[in-house]
């Protein structure tokens, strides 16, 4: 009896013992809850009397660089539900099925559907959002929102690019300056019963949205309407693949304009145009072909217009002189190839800069051999051939390229006049710039500042320079040869009246060599003496005659006839 009275008397304690330590353990929660989480947990239970609303903040604009919007937002609605909140169902679907101009069983549907909120459409104009909010419906909210509007319909779309629709940057500028141009969205917080009836007459807690800030570039829309007016009428005419041209300028790197011709309505940007729904094929990859900015994203050969970079590499190592003599016989033998000009029967005696002015191949490969694979692409690295040119855009693309150590003698021949590589035509706009601007190698850029919705700078963009890759002598020089190509030589028809314009053409057949299909470019920049813009034209695959100096110098010619006088360039004594 005694051991049984032990044995529970032990059995109590370690029972009382458990109750106590759990107890203990409970009060020790109780206490924690109470004080340490009780703001936490307050604010919870506000949630769940809460239902919050997002007030969505106006994406900042995007203008040019004398202050033009080209990028803004239009008012648009969210028409949504609340189920608990509905008291005439027929109503409500009869209404929303009639001014939104959807399915009745839709409606119906997600009317019935139960749930806290749900959507019943977005981006709805303004105009029809006010009239359902006009009947007053139980249960119907119509939320203001934003949608990106852009006024010029079609103007610089493969730069600009556009947004979803969550409002969010996907291409071009709108994505590459996302952080700064994104809102802050705000919201709206009603108080609700347990079955999530809003409650009347209590106030709802309202944050307002903040703005994106405004983006300042450097397009000018007069200078981008001017060129992309021009490169549509030789795209028809020419019935060319596409036609690209970019305008700098040449001492700072802000690009003016740039356009892809064709272009794409950005206000409505899955929608194909017309050529590439003739063509058909997979939808995705037809949109991806569209928005895509052929001036950086896509490479090419860029033939004669690359004798600049060569030129500039000789005259620089002393390979060559603009007094030296050549003779050309209509081709040249490196090794065991035959490398043709493009006048078979030969130039016959001529001077560097009479070679230059007849864009003569035998001579160019010559000075190339002169100055040898290390010399040549110490040249191609310090005038940015090497690397990207830095734009602030997405998916540059980089130079396709021997490595130096596979360069022999003919790859250097043929790359002396600008054939087996492919570069971008902004990465030869910034390499010309370099030779002629005084030896700067820029970033071309569209971005120059941001400021608040009140005015307020929030950043002024900064960009790389590096100063001094070419010599004064040689710049000088440069400038005066490729005002001989223009007014005397191949680049005649690039000639602007009252203005020395210096320039080199290029007309580069596409592979395979034996396709009968072209690339014609021309590069002219003004004045010649004292550059002070640089343009470039590339017309892909023209029908007929495909001479860069017959088709592309015009091109530039019409620019400038515009543009000079426009931007005040004083014209030449």
């Amino acid at each position: 009896m005694l051991t049984f009275k032990t044995y529970n008397r032990k059995k109590t304690v370690v029972y009382t013992g458990i109750i106590i330590v759990l107890l203990a353990f409970l009060m020790v929660r109780l206490v924690y809850i109470m004080v340490f989480e009780s703001e936490y947990l307050g604010k919870k239970a506000d949630e769940i009397h809460e239902r919050e609303r997002y007030i969505k903040a106006a994406r900042g604009d995007i203008t040019d660089i004398n202050g033009n919007i080209i990028a803004t937002n239009k008012t648009v609605c969210t028409i949504s539900v609340i189920h608990s909140q509905i008291d005439d169902p027929e109503k409500v679907i009869s209404v929303l099925s009639e001014k939104l101009s959807m399915d009745r069983d839709k409606i119906k549907e997600l009317v019935e559907k139960v749930s806290a909120r749900e959507k019943i459409k977005s981006n709805c104009p303004k105009e029809i959002g006010d009239e359902i909010r006009e009947y007053n419906l139980s249960g119907v909210k119509v939320d203001e929102d934003y949608k990106r509007y852009y006024p010029y319909d079609e103007m610089a779309s493969k730069v600009l690019g556009f947004t979803g629709a969550d409002n969010q940057g996907i291409i071009g500028l709108e994505v590459q300056y996302e952080k700064y141009l994104k809102g802050k969205d705000g919201y709206i917080l009603t108080e609700t019963d347990a079955g999530g009836i809003e409650l009347e007459n209590v106030a709802e807690k309202r944050i307002e949205s903040v703005k994106g800030n405004t983006l300042r570039t450097s397009i000018d829309i007069n200078i981008q309407m001017y060129a992309q007016q021009a490169a549509e009428k030789v795209y028809t005419m020419k019935k060319a693949r596409y036609v690209s041209i970019i305008m700098m300028n040449v001492n700072n790197g802000e690009i003016m304009a740039m356009t892809n011709v064709p272009e794409y309505n950005l206000n409505s940007p899955y929608e194909l145009t017309d050529d590439l729904k003739q063509k058909g094929g997979k939808e995705q990859d037809m949109l991806n072909k569209m928005w895509r900015n052929q001036c950086i994203n896509d490479t090419y050969e860029p033939g004669s217009t690359f004798k600049v970079i060569t030129a500039t590499a000789g005259l620089e190592t002393g390979a060559v002189t603009l007094n030296d003599t050549f003779s050309c016989p209509g081709y040249k033998i490196v090794e065991d190839r035959r490398i043709r000009c493009h006048k078979t029967t030969g130039h016959g005696s001529e001077t560097f800069v009479q070679a230059t002015m007849n864009s003569c191949n035998p001579v160019f490969i010559e000075v190339g051999l002169r100055i040898g694979v290390d010399n040549f692409y110490e040249y191609l690295k310090k005038l940015g051939i090497l690397s990207k040119t830095g734009v602030d855009l997405p998916g540059e693309a980089s130079a396709i390229i021997h490595k130096k150590e596979n360069v022999g003698q003919v790859e250097l021949a043929t790359m002396s006049f600008g054939q087996s590589f492919q570069i971008t035509p902004l990465q030869l706009l910034r390499a010309v710039s370099a030779v002629i601007n005084g030896g700067k190698l820029v970033t071309p850029h569209f971005a120059v500042s941001a400021s608040d919705c009140e005015g307020k700078s929030v950043k002024d963009f900064q960009y790389k320079e590096i100063s001094g890759v070419i010599k004064e002598e040689t710049v000088n020089n440069m400038r005066y040869v490729l005002e001989k190509v223009v007014s005397e030589g191949g680049g005649k028809n690039g000639i602007v009246e009252g203005y020395d314009i210096g320039g080199k053409t290029a007309t580069s057949q596409k592979l395979p060599r034996n396709s009968g299909k072209y690339i014609s470019s021309f590069i002219g920049f003004a004045p010649a003496s004292d550059p002070e813009v640089i343009a470039i034209c590339i017309i892909d695959e023209p029908e007929g005659v495909y001479y860069g100096g017959t088709i592309a110098a015009p091109v530039i010619k019409e620019l400038y006839e515009n543009v000079l006088p426009y931007l005040n360039i004083d014209k030449s004594d």
